[in-house]
């Protein structure tokens, strides 16, 4: 191939690695085939091909994160059109929740099938995902959109990873994926910004249907281009003939309702329901009962398992999915929650909340990108995600101090620190996946990764939804006790000019901004939480690790050919 570079891709022997590698190749070990995977020979991409696959897969990558965030600025205007405050998390957490529950899936998807295929099928989801939410009539109907979308993201972040980790040669990977994950950071802090823009200018609706246009783009590209697969795979006939067994369709079935209970007994707590009755205690058993049946379950499957308990021992797969999961909510905390801050107590239209977060925007891509790049030149990750987290958790403590008159210069400079932490610490976990994970392996580690990381969207943000409205419903009692904290709640954050005026709109302006303050506190916590999981992906050079990972493999491949 003329415009291919060729270097060995192997197995694993890192630490219990003959077991973890049968996993991989389970399918593909069959009497009519029995070393199918030995004799696969990886070819790397170069040139207008290479070209041709990283920018539909890159601009994927930006939709699925777009997506994660651009609704934050249109809320205060769905609220209101739909009377729906108290599903703010929803909106957000339906997303991450139903990519999360699908997500270890996923990785066993890409691991049997054609990875250009499947990443198709669940971009097809997504948009339709989409589809449904433009079109959404009522706050039901879009959170069930945005569940659609999330089952159809929970592929597509995994699927662009193992993408470039496909095509790419391991000295040229951490740049790229700082790029790509850059990238995707501009997605997530770009989104309130292009989501207010809509919802001032045109409707909030068009967050939702910019994703059709640029589909028709990633489609009509990916379409007409081969994407190297890492290993060989079986034939898909073989695969749908073991599909309950090979995927692990039971482990699905029990992770599913563990994750929706979960995040519906946060949500329901304190809110429609008191923490002690029967509904929130139901569901909190029920998700322990329904998560200790699959951690059971997924141990008794061994590596076959969609969670191989192999993986999860690895101390950087444990170290960058715990990270990852509590990272999640530093991300999203600040980013749902200061657009309500701006249009609600700063009394900005749509657009310019969105315009106002541009100092979170500029860090957040600058060092997403810039953190890529010099781990690259460096080999060192591990300096870049504990500056990281340190950084943003001092930025929510100066986030948790915004008043109602609290000057520009201020919150603009709390929104720098927090941008520059967000994005050096973005890429880490990814880098270190990639690089110290063999290739047969990184499909069903990223699923894992990627997991944890949307639960921990999912939960913590409804985690702040509760804090933000039970803060908000005692407040509103305390400085307005004449007034139903409903009738606030009900409003929506773009109604309480138009229901309160005089001292009474300043005792509502006060409540609204007590408790987004303490919903600060709670990306202080998550910062701090993430720092300290951080320190277990340890102090490691990728550009020597990424080598021994190759060597190992290339030996063992030779020994079992």
């Amino acid at each position: 191939m003329a415009d291919s570079e060729k270097e060995p891709r192997g197995g694993d022997v890192r630490d219990s690695s003959s077991s973890s590698q049968h996993a991989t190749t389970a399918v593909t070990t069959t009497a009519a085939e029995p070393t199918a995977a030995h004799h696969h020979h990886h070819e790397y991409v170069t040139g207008p091909k290479l070209f041709a696959i990283l920018v539909p897969t890159t601009l994927v990558y930006f939709l699925v994160m777009l997506d994660g965030s651009i609704i934050a600025t249109a809320i205060p205007a769905i609220t209101t059109q739909f009377d729906s405050l108290l599903d703010i998390a929803w909106y957000g957490s339906a997303y991450q929740l139903a990519s999360a529950a699908f997500q270890p899936l996923s990785g066993k998807i890409y691991t049997y099938f054609s990875t250009k295929w499947v990443f198709l099928a669940f971009f097809a989801l997504f948009e339709l995902g989409s589809v449904l939410c433009g079109a959404a009539r009522s706050s039901a109907m879009l959170i069930v959109g945005r569940a659609v979308a999330g089952l159809g993201s929970s592929g597509l972040a995994n699927g662009a990873l193992t993408i470039l980790a496909a095509t790419l040669p391991p000295h040229r990977q951490p740049m790229v994926m700082g790029i790509n994950v850059g990238l995707g950071q501009i997605g997530i802090a770009c989104g309130p910004l292009i989501g207010g823009a809509f919802t001032e200018y045109v409707t909030w609706r068009w967050c939702f249907y910019i994703n059709l246009p640029i589909g028709a783009v990633v489609a009509g590209l990916l379409l007409f281009v081969a994407i190297p697969e890492p290993e060989a795979k079986p034939p898909p006939v073989l695969v749908l003939r073991r599909a309950f067994g090979a995927l692990d369709l039971v482990g699905f079935v029990l992770v599913a309702p563990a994750t929706v209970m979960l995040c519906l007994a946060l949500q329901y707590g304190g809110n429609q329901y008191a923490w002690n009755s029967s509904v929130v205690v139901g569901l909190l058993v029920g998700f322990a009962v329904t998560l200790a049946v699959f951690l059971a379950w997924e141990r008794w499957r061994g590596d076959e398992a969609m969670v191989p308990f192999s993986l999860l021992r690895q101390p950087i797969i444990y170290s960058a999915s715990s990270t990852m999961f509590f990272f999640l909510g530093v991300l999203f905390v600040a980013n749902f929650y200061l657009p309500i801050y701006f249009q609600a107590v700063k009394d900005d239209s749509a657009l310019m909340s969105g315009v106002h977060i541009l100092p979170t925007i500029i860090g957040q891509v600058v060092f997403a990108m810039m953190s890529g790049v010099m781990i690259e030149v460096l080999g060192y990750y591990l300096p870049w995600v504990l500056s990281g987290t340190a950084l943003t958790a001092v930025a929510y403590g100066l986030l948790s101090m915004l008043q109602i008159d609290t000057p520009v210069s201020r919150w603009v400079g709390f929104q720098i620190l927090y941008g520059v932490g967000c994005g050096a610490a973005a890429t880490s976990s990814y880098i270190a996946i990639q690089n110290l994970i063999p290739a047969a392996q990184i499909p069903i580690a990223m699923g894992i990764l990627i997991f944890f990381q949307n639960i921990g969207g999912a939960v913590w943000l409804v985690v702040a939804q509760t804090i933000f409205t039970s803060t908000l419903r005692d407040d509103v009692a305390r400085l307005l006790p004449n007034i139903n904290p409903d009738v606030v709640i009900g409003a929506g954050a773009r109604s309480l000019r138009l229901l309160f005026q005089g001292a009474e709109l300043h005792a509502v302006l006060e409540a609204y901004n007590t408790s987004i303050s303490r919903t600060m506190y709670l990306g202080v916590a998550l910062s701090v939480v993430s720092f300290f999981f951080s320190w277990g992906l340890g102090w490691k050079d990728v550009r020597i690790e990424k080598k021994k990972v190759q060597v190992d493999g290339a030996v063992q491949s030779l020994q079992n050919v």
